[in-house]
Order: structure tokens, then sequence, then C-alpha cells
């Protein structure tokens, strides 16, 4: 009977805290975890989206020398990584986007500008197979 009695008079907090303490440890980590890969993949889609992106993308795909090197269809292999910044109508951009297609893999290097219009300084595609870098400004 001392037992039960014991038991009544416990504290909310001495009855629940074995597993109060690690469900709110475990649920905490896992909103920390939600919150980076929200940024993570919020970050990425915002460089998917660009101009600056999309135009590069667009000419590698339609480059008859990129194509007999990769191979097609070429398409994003991984995460691109670098950086773009924009402010109204001026930016910057660093970009370093893997891809592939169905002989090899590359990865498209882009170094912009931006003052109305992108003017690149970088606009090359490196072959992972060759070593070899193939500037796409040169016309």
């Amino acid at each position: 009977m001392k037992d039960s009695y014991n038991d009544i008079r416990k504290s909310w907090w001495d009855r629940n805290w074995k597993w109060l303490v690690p469900t709110g440890c475990v649920s905490l980590l896992i909103l920390l975890c939600l919150f980076i890969a929200g940024v993570f993949f919020g970050v990425t889609s915002m460089m998917k989206e660009s101009d600056v992106y999309k135009e590069v993308m667009t000419e590698v795909q339609h480059n008859n020398v990129i194509i007999e090197k990769l191979g097609s269809p070429i398409e994003e292999e991984g995460m691109a990584s670098g950086n773009i910044s924009l402010s109204n109508d001026t930016g910057n951009c660093d970009l370093q986007i893997p891809i592939k297609g169905s002989k090899g893999e590359g990865t498209i290097f882009v170094v912009a500008e931006k003052r109305g219009t992108w003017k690149y300084s970088v606009k090359q595609v490196y072959i992972v197979a060759t070593k070899e870098n193939i500037n796409l400004l040169k016309k």
C-alpha cells in the first residue's frame, strides 16, 4: 500500500521525465534537420530558377561539341554549387554545375556579372574523361 501512496504523491515531472526528455530532444533534432534541409533546398531551387542557370544549361544541351563528347541527353547530375547574388538589376554569379550525358560526365563553370544584362568572364565545360575544357565564350 505504501508504494501506491508514494506514486500518488509524486509530481507529474517525476512520473514522466523518463519519456519526456528523450522525446523532446529527438523532436528538437528533427525540427533542426527539417529547417536545414528547407534552407538547403530553397537555395538550390533559387539557383536552378535563375536566368544564368537556365541559359547556360540550354546552351550546353544544344552545343554539338559537348553533345559529341558527353552524349545525349545532357542533364544535371547532383547539386549545383556556388553563389548568385542579385540586387535590382545588378549582381554576381559563380556557379559549378555537374552534368552528365550518355557517354560521360563534366562540369559547367560560370562566372558572370550583371549590370542590366549578364556579362560572362568564364563560361566553360570541363570534360572529366579527356580532362578537356571547352570554352563557350569563343564562337
